[in-house]
């Protein structure tokens, strides 16, 4: 007998995702409004969330693509000051009710437009090069934004972006359910975008460029691709940052945060969005957990990563996916019709 496995519809497969977000919704509302989680727990975790996005993000262009860039924190600056900009132009503070959504919408989706532009820029010049001398050209890209946003108003002649000094009295519109939200929406997109046929593009790229080239994939095309896409989050995880501190100073997107969040997507596992999730609320945590210790904290925060890594030196889920999905229909074939053995030697013919 042959086996037939069952396998669950796509549209099915939304839905199943669908209710686990909302549920996962509803459970953080109740633990919330049930005091469970107090004030200073859901900061942390909005904290977490937007971490969580820059780290999936940036897992397109390392884990998916199989570049390193290293200017991540470049793009998540654009974001920030673009929406912190725009909020203080349109003086969100003063709007109510829909036209507050909008503006907070608008100003989310322009970040993630603007740091998508400035990924293309770089992206076009710099992705020609591969491993160490790619990881050099984004850090100097990264920087260089950086510095641009610290002396533009000495240029321009009119307060712009704060200079040195920094963009002050951003509305902070950010909470935990926008945060969630967004989380949930950009690890929908990138899910949908590995799974059609530019994600499989994408995968054989990192498998083997000179293969992929030569089965007729325009490499250079979803390379920009991969590396705008991961901007776009970048610079929305940067708008919910700026609406979350209320005010932005240029020397917090140096160089140690593009290895900070470098390091959610190392440890989680390279390809693993599961594990991007996971590392990034640990790390972001597990801080704020070891508080209690004062100066020993930071010991201990080194010494779990040391043992992370020399246990399980391909992250905490390696390039494994949760998929709930894959869980069900492992469940509905339990048990099923099993294939028939084969035929020893002349036996069966």
């Amino acid at each position: 007998m042959i086996e037939t496995r069952k396998t669950i519809p796509m549209p099915v497969r939304y839905l199943i995702n669908t209710v686990l977000v909302l549920a996962l919704f509803g459970l953080f509302a109740g633990l919330i409004e049930g005091g469970l989680i107090d004030g200073y727990s859901t900061t942390v975790l909005s904290l977490a969330g937007i971490n969580i996005i820059l780290a999936v993000s940036l897992n397109v262009a390392t884990g998916y693509l199989g570049q390193l860039p290293l200017g991540h924190a470049g793009f998540m600056a654009v974001g920030a000051y673009t929406g912190g900009i725009f909020l203080k132009g349109v003086n969100a503070s003063d709007l109510n009710g829909p036209l507050y959504a909008l503006a907070i919408l608008v100003a989310l989706v322009l970040s993630g437009v603007v740091a998508a532009i400035f990924g293309v820029l770089i992206g076009i010049p710099a992705l020609r090069l591969r491993g160490d001398y790619l990881a050099i050209i984004t850090l100097g890209f990264g920087e260089i934004i950086r510095v641009i946003i610290q002396n533009i108003d000495d240029v321009l002649g009119f307060e712009f972006t704060g200079g040195i000094s920094g963009l002050k009295r951003i509305p902070s519109f950010t909470n935990f359910y926008l945060v969630l939200a967004c989380v949930a929406a950009t690890c929908l997109v990138i899910h949908m975008v590995m799974k059609s046929h530019h994600g499989r593009a994408i995968l054989a790229i990192r498998e083997n460029e000179i293969a992929a080239e030569s089965s007729g994939i325009n490499t250079t095309y979803y390379k920009v691709m991969a590396f705008s896409l991961s901007a776009f989050f970048a610079g929305v995880a940067g708008c919910l940052y700026a609406g979350h501190i209320g005010s932005l100073v240029p020397k917090d997107f140096g160089f140690m945060k593009s290895i900070e969040i470098l390091v959610n997507v190392v440890l989680g596992g390279m390809g693993s969005m599961i594990g991007s999730i996971l590392s990034a609320s640990v790390l972001t945590i597990l801080p704020e957990a070891l508080r209690a210790l004062e100066d020993y904290r930071m010991v201990a925060y080194s010494l779990a990563l040391i043992v992370v890594m020399i246990f399980k030196p391909s992250g905490l889920m390696g390039q494994y996916d949760f998929s709930m999905s894959r869980i069900l229909e492992k469940l509905i074939n339990r048990g099923g019709p099993k294939a028939a053995p084969k035929a020893k030697g002349g036996e069966g013919k």
